[in-house]
């Protein structure tokens, strides 16, 4: 139940802005995937059971006891390692990747939960498991990050092996900013760096023939009706949406089918076309309210260890946000990530509700410190 002393301190802006982006990510699927023949599409359907199944996940890492959640994360992590090991035996295929697990008529991607996990992991094990050693100098000993640097890099290659190196990389800078936050040692940071410039090159032979072409392709290169159709059909919808957009179900390049994956990956390329630029600088603000709303709370956690984990969550929402603007306007190369709240796919959905939750679990809880 929802105790009195939980629903007075409830961070309420950050509950509104979280429901008010999901519907509005709701209306653009509805949007991309509308026809006259079949108004209200699976997608659609499965998206609104998606947020009305969110809300509760989000309520009950709202209110479920923190110190719990984190010790269940913590084994959770170890059976999502498991889970993405096991895609490669009995993994869904689709869009030439092994990602998905299906049970029946429901597919998810274990990949999604390392998002949620990792961070709560770290937590769990930095200030509980294994509470952190500090010598006099007051410096943390690297000896602490050996276990964990190895769990983020064996993470790291499961998601990257399916292949879905957008994911990958998503959990990459994450964990090394959680781990430059706990107090890693920044010469370590700073030589792994230089190690992973210098590597550059070798790196860039293991990249499959796609991944090049995408990295290519940014650069300039491709041929406009092949490589480079998905970049050209985006900037012409975002462009062609001016200040005020053609108008909700009026978009050309989504309801002619110009623009593949319209209600996944590129919805903010729908988004601008028929909302225009006044659409899209709404949708900037409201989720630049939520992450500065969530950034000024953690600042002022006392608590190191959910420090930790609020910035963790956000930082998967704000990646995400960032690397699918970029690569829908043509400034990062296309990866597979979805608009966090907007894209169609319950699972991403799931997890960044259940995200949300737990920040909302610390901004209630710090009254109590």
């Amino acid at each position: 139940m929802l105790k009195r002393r939980n629903l007075k301190h409830f961070d309420w802006t950050i509950t509104i802005l979280t429901i008010l982006l999901a519907i509005l990510g709701l209306i653009f699927v509805f949007s991309s995937t509308y026809r006259p023949e079949r108004p209200f599409s699976i997608f659609f359907k499965k998206q609104l059971f998606g947020i009305i199944s969110g809300i509760f996940i989000y309520l009950f890492f709202s209110i479920k006891n923190l110190k719990t959640i984190t010790r269940w994360s913590f084994f959770a992590f170890f059976i999502t390692l498991f889970l993405l090991s096991y895609t490669f035996l009995s993994g869904f295929m689709a869009m030439g990747a092994k990602r998905w697990i299906s049970i029946y008529f429901f597919k998810f991607q274990p990949s999604e939960l390392t998002k949620l996990f990792f961070p709560l992991f770290l937590s769990f094990y930095f200030y509980e498991y294994k509470p952190l050693k500090i010598n006099n100098k007051k410096k943390i000993k690297l000896s602490n990050f050996y276990l964990p640097l190895i769990i983020l890099f064996i993470t790291f290659v499961l998601i990257l092996k399916q292949p879905d190196l957008g994911t990958a990389l998503i959990i990459l800078f994450s964990g090394i900013i959680l781990f430059w936050v706990i107090g890693i040692n920044k010469k370590f940071l700073l030589i792994s760096s230089i190690i992973l410039i210098i590597s550059a090159p070798f790196l860039w032979t293991k990249l499959k023939p796609y991944q090049k072409q995408r990295i290519l392709v940014l650069l300039g290169e491709g041929d406009s009706k092949k490589e480079r159709y998905q970049y050209e059909q985006s900037k012409i919808a975002i462009g062609s949406g001016g200040i005020f957009g053609k108008g909700l179900l009026k978009g050309t390049q989504n309801k002619l089918s110009f623009l593949p994956e319209d209600h996944t990956d590129f919805i903010f390329s729908v988004i601008c076309e028929e909302t225009g630029f006044l659409g899209a600088l709404i949708i900037f603000i409201l989720f630049s309210l939520l992450f500065l709303k969530i950034i000024i709370m953690t600042i002022q956690l006392s608590n190191i260890s959910e420090q930790i984990i609020s910035i963790g969550l956000l930082l998967h929402i704000m990646l995400s946000f960032c690397i699918n603007i970029g690569m829908v306007i043509g400034i990062l190369p296309i990866v597979g990530i979805p608009l966090p709240l907007f894209s169609y796919g319950i699972t991403n959905l799931w997890i960044t509700l259940a995200s949300l939750g737990c920040i909302n679990n610390i901004s209630m809880n710090r009254f109590y410190y």
